[in-house]
C-alpha cells in the first residue's frame, strides 16, 4: 500500500456472534482458568435480556432523527461504573443531572433530547499497559469491578466478576426503569424539576449567575403558561415520562457475545441499547469492528487524533453497509489544542460517503492531564473550548453537531478545575472520588448545559449576522 491510499477494507465474510474470534482482539483479557470461564459464559448465555429489541428500534429511530437535525443526543455518566454505584443515591442523582440538563437543552434548542446514560454496564476499563509496577512488585493492571478488583490481593482476573456485572447491571436498569415509570421524570415531580429552587449560589461571576437566572426564569415562564392552557396535562405521555437509554464501551467480547440474541432473525445485544468502540479497539481487521458490525443495535465510535480521515469511509462501512441514518455515531475527542487541526479532515471525509451518522462531542478525553502533585483532573474552560470549536467547525462545514457525550455525575465530587463554581486545583482533594477519570460535577454539567443553550439560543437570535 502506498503511503496515503485508503487502508484496504477487509472483505467481510459470514457473520455469527462467535466470528470476531477469528480476528486480532486488543485489550482482551486472559483469565487462569478456562473451565471457570467457560462455566461462567455458559450461565451468562441463558440469563435474560437486560433491556428489549423494541427499546433498541426506539432508539435507533431517534438516532435517525439526530443524524437528520431533528433532535439533539445527550450522553453522559460515569468514566467506569464500580459496582458500589449500584445504590439508590447515585443512580438518582446521576439520572437527575441527565434530566435537568436535557430540559435545559430542550428549552434552549427548542429540539427534542435523545437521553443516553453511561450507565448499567460501564464497568470495563482499557488500559495502555497489562501490568503495573507498585512498590517494585508488578501486579496486573485493574481492568474495572467486572475483570478484577482495584485492590491489589484482587489483582487476578475473575470470571466470576462478568455475572457480578450482569446482576448490577440488571439491578441498575431496574431501578432506573422504576424511576421514571414512578414519575421521577414527570414534569411535575418537585424534587427533579423544582427550578425555582435554583439559586445558584455557587455561581461565583454575578454576570453569569444572571445569565442563569434568566434563563432559568423563561424556561419557568414557559412551563407555567403550558400549566394554564393545560398542556402540561399530567395524564399526557409528554409530561409524564422520557426515554432513557443505557450504554456502555462493548469492550469485553466474551461477555458481549452471550447477551447477543437472534430476534425474527436479526442480532441484537440485549445487554444494553447502545455501545461504542474505543479509540483503542477500531481496527478495521480486528475482533470488535468484527463483532459490532453484525449488530442492529445502534453503535458509536470514539474519533481521535490518531484516526486517519481516509479510514472513516472503510470503516463505516464495515459498520453500516446499508448507510442507515443514524446507525452510526462518529464520537470526536481530541482535545481543545487539536479539534481544529483533525476534525474538518474527519467531517471531510465522511461527507465523501454515503453515510448519514451522527456527530457526536466527546471534549472530555483529549483534555486529561496531571497536576503538579499526579492528580489526573481536566480543566473546565478546556472542556468548553473544545465543545465551542465543534459547534463552530461543523457549521464552517456545512455540517452539524448532533450531539454531546460527558463523564459526568450528579454527585458533589471535586476532580474538574474551573466552571462557574471556580473550582480550583487546590480544592481537588476536597471530594476527589474517581477511581478512572475526572468527571464534571452536579453544578459543572449544569454549567455545560446552559452554555449549549445560550449557543442555540445565539443561533436563533436576528442579530447573530450582524
Amino acid at each position: 500500500m502506498s503511503e496515503g491510499s485508503p487502508p484496504a477494507s477487509p472483505a467481510p465474510g459470514a457473520w455469527s456472534p462467535e466470528s470476531w474470534r477469528t480476528k486480532k482482539v486488543l485489550q482482551d483479557v486472559t483469565y487462569s482458568n478456562q473451565g471457570d470461564l467457560d462455566h461462567v459464559l455458559g450461565k451468562l448465555k441463558k440469563l435474560p435480556p437486560l433491556v428489549s429489541h423494541q427499546e433498541i428500534r426506539n432508539l435507533r429511530t431517534q438516532l435517525a432523527e439526530v443524524a437528520e437535525n431533528k433532535r439533539f443526543l445527550l450522553q453522559g455518566g460515569d468514566c467506569a461504573e464500580l459496582f458500589d454505584y449500584c445504590s439508590a443515591e447515585p443512580i438518582e442523582n446521576k439520572l437527575k443531572v441527565l434530566l435537568q440538563m436535557s430540559l435545559i437543552l430542550v428549552w434552549g434548542g427548542r429540539t427534542s433530547v435523545t437521553r443516553i446514560a453511561r450507565m448499567a454496564g460501564q464497568y470495563a476499563k482499557p488500559r495502555s499497559k497489562p501490568t503495573e509496577v507498585i512498590d517494585g512488585i508488578e501486579y496486573t493492571a485493574f481492568r474495572g469491578d467486572n475483570v478484577n478488583g482495584i485492590e491489589l490481593s484482587e489483582r487476578e482476573p475473575d470470571p466470576q466478576r462478568l455475572l457480578g456485572a450482569y446482576f448490577h447491571s440488571a439491578a441498575t436498569v431496574n431501578y432506573v426503569r422504576a424511576l421514571i415509570s414512578g414519575g421521577f421524570a414527570d414534569l411535575h415531580h418537585p424534587e427533579t424539576w423544582n427550578l425555582k429552587s435554583w439559586k445558584f449560589a455557587h455561581v461565583e461571576n454575578p454576570a453569569v449567575r444572571a445569565e442563569y437566572q434568566t434563563i432559568v426564569k423563561r424556561l419557568n415562564d414557559s412551563l407555567d403558561f403550558m400549566r394554564t392552557i393545560g398542556a402540561d396535562d399530567s395524564s399526557k405521555e409528554a409530561t409524564r415520562g422520557v426515554d432513557m437509554f443505557t450504554s456502555h464501551e462493548g469492550l469485553l467480547l466474551d461477555y458481549e457475545t452471550q447477551l447477543t440474541r437472534n430476534v425474527d432473525g436479526k442480532y441484537y445485544n440485549l445487554g444494553t441499547h447502545y455501545l461504542w468502540i474505543g479509540d483503542r479497539t477500531r481496527q478495521l481487521d480486528g475482533g470488535h469492528v468484527e463483532y459490532f458490525r453484525g449488530l442492529e443495535n445502534p453503535v458509536g465510535v470514539k474519533v481521535g487524533p490518531s484516526m486517519l480521515p481516509e479510514e472513516l469511509g472503510p470503516l463505516l462501512d464495515i459498520l453500516d453497509p446499508n448507510c442507515e441514518s443514524g446507525k452510526v455515531t462518529l464520537i470526536t475527542r481530541y482535545g481543545h489544542d487539536k479539534v481544529a487541526k483533525y476534525l474538518p479532515a474527519h467531517i471531510k471525509a465522511v461527507q465523501a460517503t454515503k453515510h448519514r451518522v451522527v456527530w457526536c462531542c466527546d471534549p472530555m478525553h483529549g483534555n486529561t492531564e496531571s497536576t503538579a502533585t499526579g492528580v489526573k483532573t481536566r480543566r473546565f474552560d478546556h472542556i468548553a473550548e473544545e465543545l465551542g470549536k465543534a459547534f463552530r467547525i461543523h457549521k464552517e462545514a456545512n455540517s452539524k453537531l448532533g450531539g454531546v457525550h460527558f463523564e459526568l455525575t450528579g454527585d458533589p465530587v471535586t476532580e474538574c478545575i474551573g466552571g462557574s463554581m471556580n473550582m480550583q486545583e487546590s480544592d481537588l482533594g476536597k471530594n476527589y472520588q474517581t477511581f478512572c477519570d475526572p468527571r464534571l460535577n452536579y453544578e459543572q454539567s449544569l454549567d455545560i448545559a446552559f452554555m449549549i443553550a445560550k449557543y442555540y439560543e445565539g443561533e436563533r437570535s436576528p442579530m447573530k449576522n450582524l
